[in-house]
């Protein structure tokens, strides 16, 4: 999903279409992660971007989207941009040097 939110839309409020801005980034997500795994994947990963534009868009971690969505309209932003970017996940085994240390055997 690569889209630009408007977060100023006349005639509706504010903290509405921000709750809507959410919802569409969390039913993707969702929707996403109902598909079918592809063979020899464990689970999808999500490469994802937010900014006020698409060209001042960063990278940020998807936990951190709607604490941004949220920092932007705070700061007056007009509009936002997000772009989420589902990808083949493979589960790593930790190094044994780090489960002896964190006390698991």
């Amino acid at each position: 999903m690569k889209k630009t939110f408007t977060l100023n839309i006349e005639g509706r409020n504010r903290d509405r279409v921000l709750d809507a801005v959410k919802h569409d980034v969390r039913k993707y997500v969702a929707r996403e992660r109902r598909r079918a795994l592809p063979p020899g994947v464990d689970f999808l990963d999500f490469d994802c971007k937010f900014g006020l534009s698409q060209a001042t868009a960063a990278v940020a971690h998807l936990s951190a989207l709607t604490s941004l969505i949220d920092e932007a309209a705070k700061g007056g932003a007009d509009q936002c941009y997000v772009e989420i970017l589902a990808k083949a996940g493979h589960r790593q085994t930790r190094p044994k040097a780090v489960d002896e240390a964190a006390g698991n055997p």
